[in-house]
This record gives structure tokens, sequence and C-alpha cells, in this order.
């Protein structure tokens, strides 16, 4: 096996070790593409079974207001998912939070893991291994440069890619999550006024809801979008208990929880709605500035050791500096 790489290296040009780097590449490729094939075949019976459990539910409901927005990817792209059901429900109720309600979006965050992940730094194998060869039809430039990579930066460029495959998606997707979850945090407190406002002029809870929605479509429009997406699934007949809990569990903002459980209870026990949303909201103003109140003084903690790393060194230098100059003067001279 040694004597057959080194022939295979000395034919074309090429280190023996780069030729067992792209070939464990693309095995990995292929692995991956015969779990998918394996996998992704389904009973024919389980596929009819569910095109008429789907058919039955269009029906009774309207069609796509009582089912998540963001679709599972099946087949090959399947295969890069979680295997456990959790972790993937994990990963879709992430963009729910992000207001991405686009239908692919998971097929796509899949395919950008694995051209990243796994076909980026085949490609770059690939080039090195054109570059060393003789004759490539690379520019100059380019040949130069890959052919001149050494084994460690080769390994070291193909973990670099493999690792930001695997972590960039999800860093930038929990961003988002963060930015809108903070949006609707900051907004949420003025929606819950104009409810009351509304709420005392005469409109019920559903019209004051859909008003308030329509009303900061420009100002909050994450608030909005929620807001009409609960007032659509009660119109297409699900309970507004479900409705809300459901737009709790999409945001997953804890003052959207509770404004939910808040709402359920006052409809339950027949209290004043005004009342209890005149009371939810100042309560999540008192939080908010005990929150604001709790980093501004934690400020001073932070502050010092960033004061304490750039004066102290100076202070040194002032207090010791001149001893040491006297010093070197009195032994020099």
């Amino acid at each position: 096996m040694d004597g057959f790489l080194t022939t295979l290296a000395t034919r074309y040009g090429v280190e023996p070790e780069l030729l067992i780097l792209g070939g464990i590449g693309l095995g990995a490729a292929l692995l991956f593409y015969a779990l998918a094939a394996a996998f992704g075949q389904r009973n024919p019976a389980a596929v009819r079974l569910a095109q008429t459990r789907m058919g039955k539910t269009s029906a009774r409901f309207e069609k796509g207001l009582l089912r998540d927005t963001v679709d599972t990817p099946k087949g090959l792209l399947k295969v890069a998912l979680p295997s456990n059901d959790k972790d993937r429900l994990k990963i879709e109720e992430k963009f729910l939070r992000a207001g991405i309600t686009n239908p692919h979006a998971l097929r796509n965050y899949t395919l950008l893991r694995i051209v990243i992940g796994m076909l980026v730094p085949l490609l770059f194998i690939a080039l090195v291994m054109l570059a060393r060869m003789p004759g490539t039809p690379l520019p100059d430039m380019l040949a130069d440069r890959f052919a001149g990579l050494n084994r460690m930066a080769i390994i070291r460029t193909v973990v670099i890619f493999v690792a930001a495959g695997y972590y960039l998606p999800s860093v930038w997707l929990d961003s988002r999550v963060r930015e809108r979850q903070l949006r609707i945090s900051e907004s949420f407190p003025n929606a819950l006024d104009l409810m009351q406002v509304a709420i005392e002029a005469g409109l019920g809870f559903d019209a004051a809801m859909t008003r308030v929605a329509n009303e900061l479509a420009q100002a909050s429009p994450d608030i909005a979008f929620e807001f009409l997406a609960a007032q659509h699934q009660i119109s297409a007949g699900r309970p507004r208990e479900q409705a809300l809990q459901e737009m709790a569990r999409r945001t997953g903002v804890d003052t959207v929880r509770s404004f939910a459980t808040v709402v359920q209870q006052s409809m339950t026990f027949g209290t004043s709605m005004s009342d209890a949303l005149t009371t939810y909201a100042r309560e999540m103003r008192l939080a908010r500035e005990l929150k604001a109140q709790e980093m501004a003084n934690k400020l001073p903690v932070k502050m010092s050791a960033v004061l304490a790393s750039l004066m102290l060194p100076a202070l040194i230098l002032v207090t010791i500096g001149p001893v040491l100059i006297r010093y070197i003067r009195m032994v020099s001279g």
C-alpha cells in the first residue's frame, strides 16, 4: 500500500499525505451520500398514509395557519440534521424565534453548513492537488500559492473550514434570535398600553389585538407579525389559549409568555381585561427599570478591571521610573 501511494505521488508530483487526506475527504462524502440514500427511502404505504392524513387536515383547517412555517428537509439534507427529534425541533424553533418564516429556511441552512463544512474543504484539497501537478490549468498566481502550502497549513485550513461550516451558521442564527427577542421585549409594554386603550374604547380582545398589530406595523413589525399570526389562528378555529401559547413559544420571550398567562387567567376568572393589562404593563416597566439599574450597578465593577489594567502600568512607571534611572546612572558612573 505504501509503495502504491509512493508511486502515485511520484507520478502526479504530490505528497502521499495529501493523497491520504483527499481520500479521507472523498470517503466521508461517499459515506454521507450512502447514509442519505439508506435513510432517505420511505415505505410507500407510510407515504400514502401521510398524504391521506395531510389531506384531511387541510380540509378541516386553513392551510398554512395551524402548522409551523418551517419545513423539515427530506432525503439527503435530513441526514445532516440532528437525528434526535427534540434537537431538530430546537433548530426549527430558532428560525421561528428569529422571524424567518421561509418554508425552505431550514433546507438553506443545512445546505450552507454542508457547503462550507464539506464541499469547500474538498474543493480546497482538489486545488492543492491540481497546483502540484505538472501542466496544471490553474493561473500561475494561484498555482504558486497553493503549491507552496505545507502539510500543516493544509490541515489547518481544512479544520478552519469544517469548524466554520459547523459553528458560523449557528452563531448567526442565535444572534438573529437575540436581536428579535430584544426588540419584542422593549416594545411590548407600549403594545399593552395600546391594547388597554383599545379595550377601554369598547373593542373586544381580538379586535383590539388586530388593531394594535395594524398600528404597530411600522414601529414594531415583530410584534405586529406575532399578533396577526395569533389572530389568524384564532380565526381558523384554534382556541384562543392555544394560539397565545403558540405565540409565546414562537417568540421565546418571558414577557409574552406571561402575557398569554395573564389573558388566559383574566378570561377564565372574568376579571377586567383592561385592569389586568394595565397592571402587567406597569410591572414590565418596573422590571425593565430594575434591570437597567442592575446593569448600571455592575458597570463600576467592570470598569475597575479595565482602569486597573490601563492605569497600573503607568503608575508603576511614574513611581519606579526615576528610581531606576538614578540607579542606572549610579552603576554606569
